[in-house]
């Protein structure tokens, strides 16, 4: 299939330069079911992107658009601030018996605004507010938002730069492997810590990804993640956890911090929290840690009631008996064996991989393979983005309930998008 760009006039003529995804997909999509998506040409594109996470359960899922009819149709709350409502009311006890209990996890949930920024900014704010300190720790490639605060704990210079102003109060440490495995877990972070001389103030708090999605698919060990909270835990710093992109089962469990055992401090969810695609963050945090003041940080759209009611239909539907975590580490292992395959076939590229649950990255030693990859991708029907710093990795994130058979599709073409541009 060769597909021809469209006349993109409108877009070229009224919108702002900013605009970036629709470049490498020069289409006008019109329709979009389960793991696909359809353009108003009639072409059919394979969706190994999923809103960039935010769609972990497919475009227009059945099961979650008729009870979001349902509601509109029954004219529930659109818009409710943070008043009660019986849609806000039946997302919480949804949570809480579905997520949060059978985790024995104790966190109070706040909804700070409905993007992942927003949960990031609250996240660094109630921190600082907790320990009366300002500095923030994150790591090298991180990336937590576009609004000031959650920029000055990424790392991409790109981005940081524009901001157009000092991004300050926060300090990266190297994550997990940035010096491949030459130094000792924290030897830099734990001697900055030690020495008065440093010029480090005590931090408040560390922000970490436990998989850097936008830096480039880069997994951090759960020994390493271990050590991390333990070195909160004596330096009396706050542990927090984005699990914007990678939390709502992208790394097998619902919380990609489930596996190395340990119990954040904060944790910021968005993207596909909200099931359908609808704007929706939280943050949680330990009981402890709630000393807001009424209204002392708050938003016009934290109360996106149709969200709660996609978000409790996805639970319910998909969190209740834990089937879903099982489906997505199999497909894990179905991408796994494919990408081993596709590295072997192009070991002169320098080709490597890597990944867990549903998230996944192929790099090159040609660091600009990945955006030919990708574009060649697109020609053949399927959608992939890149990440890192320079663009450098293939980026899948697949629908989780994409089927074994479409994801074997998708990886093919994969296969065959990186032949062709070999």
């Amino acid at each position: 299939m060769t597909i021809t760009p469209p006349a993109l006039s409108v877009f070229e003529a009224l919108e702002s330069e900013v605009r970036s995804y629709c470049r490498g997909w020069p289409a006008v999509f019109d329709r979009a079911q389960g793991s696909y998506m359809y353009d108003e040409d009639g072409h059919t594109y394979l969706d190994f992107f999923a809103g960039a996470g935010a769609l972990n359960y497919g475009h227009n899922n059945p099961v979650l658009k008729r009870a979001l009819l349902d509601y509109i149709e029954r004219d529930g709350v659109t818009h409710g601030l943070d008043m009660g409502t019986t849609a806000k009311r039946a997302f919480l006890e949804t949570f809480q018996n579905t997520v949060l209990r059978p985790r024995d996890l104790p966190y109070k949930v706040m909804f700070p605004g409905p993007t992942g920024t927003n949960a990031v900014e609250a996240a660094l704010k109630l921190a600082r507010k907790v320990k009366g300190r300002e500095a923030i720790v994150s790591f090298t490639n991180a990336f937590h938002g576009m609004s000031l605060g959650a920029l000055a704990v990424t790392g991409n210079a790109f981005k940081r730069a524009g901001a157009g102003i000092p991004l300050v109060h926060g300090t990266p440490m190297p994550f997990d492997n940035y010096l491949d495995g030459r130094v000792p877990d924290f030897l830099w972070f734990e001697r900055l810590l030690e020495d008065q001389g440093s010029g480090l103030n005590q931090p408040a708090a560390v922000i970490v990804e436990t998989v850097q999605g936008e830096g480039g698919i880069n997994v951090a060990r759960t020994e390493w993640l271990r050590g991390l909270a333990d070195l909160c835990k004596r330096r009396d710093m706050l542990l927090i956890v984005d699990d914007i992109q990678m939390g709502c089962g992208r790394t097998g469990p619902f919380f990609s911090f489930e596996e190395a055992g340990i119990t954040p401090d904060i944790v910021t969810l968005s993207k596909s929290i909200g099931g359908y695609g609808l704007p929706m963050s939280l943050a949680l945090f330990r009981p402890e840690l709630d000393i807001w003041e009424p209204g002392e940080h708050n938003g016009t759209f934290r109360g996106n009631n149709p969200a709660f009611v996609t978000a409790a239909a996805a639970l319910d539907t998909y969190w209740a008996d834990g089937q879903m975590e099982k489906q997505t580490l199999a497909r894990g292992e179905q991408v796994e064996q494919a990408l081993r395959e596709i590295c072997e076939e192009h070991v002169r590229l320098g080709a490597e991989y890597r990944g867990r649950g549903l998230v996944w990255g192929l790099e090159f030693a040609d660091h600009t393979r990945a955006s030919a990859v990708c574009a060649r991708a697109f020609e053949l029907g399927l959608l992939v983005e890149t990440s890192g710093p320079q663009s450098e990795v293939v980026k899948l994130l697949p629908p989780l309930t994409v089927s074994a058979e479409e994801l074997d599709e998708g990886l093919r073409t994969l296969a065959r998008a990186v032949r062709e541009t070999a």
